[in-house]
């Protein structure tokens, strides 16, 4: 291990608080607000899911606290479509040195179920049973913007199926596509 990774009473560094004393000029830190998300999740189940997809994209009700964490927003819904836009960080990165497949997969999951959700009667809820993803074209802090446009290709009373694609926002370039099943849940 080389010196740069070894506190100073020669313990390792085990933490990313440990690395940061030991290597403040390489440290970044990113400060995180969100809101309780059960006093929404509740005023949620009162609306069909059409109305509360659309209040989410409206900006009425907070966004969910995983939106935060991921740097990703719900932009536009309709019946059966959802469209996420979310800026890819460094944060993202897993060890290689590009964004963690993790954040392509869950931009896709979200989209993918929130076009299910816009499909759902108030007192109807829903939960991901599969989802299938499959990674096109890495993507880097780099990369900008994204896009993942998500739409349902059948629905059912027990369950339903979306497909979605994830591009780079400004020039079209498909990153990955993404299919899944969601189960529906009666509240």
């Amino acid at each position: 291990m080389s010196a740069t990774h070894v506190a100073r009473d020669g313990r390792a560094a085990t933490s990313a608080a440990d690395f940061a004393k030991i290597s403040p000029e390489i440290t970044r830190t990113r400060t995180l607000t969100w809101q309780d998300p059960m006093p929404s999740a509740g005023a949620g189940a009162e609306l069909s899911g059409l109305e509360y997809m659309r209040a989410i994209a409206a900006g009425e009700v907070p966004p969910p606290p995983i939106a935060v964490t991921m740097n990703f927003a719900l932009i536009e819904v309709s019946e059966g479509r959802a469209i996420f836009e979310g800026e890819p960080g460094e944060e993202h990165y897993n060890p290689i040195g590009v964004v963690h497949g993790g954040y392509a997969s869950t931009l896709l999951d979200s989209a993918l179920g929130c076009a299910v959700h816009t499909t759902l009667p108030k007192g109807s809820a829903y939960t991901t049973q599969t989802i299938e993803v499959k990674f096109v074209r890495p993507i880097t802090r780099d990369t900008g913007r994204v896009r993942v446009e998500a739409e349902v290709v059948y629905g059912g009373r027990r369950q339903a199926v979306s497909e979605a694609k994830l591009v780079e926002a400004d020039s079209g370039k498909l990153l990955a596509t993404g299919t899944s099943t969601c189960m529906i849940l009666e509240l």
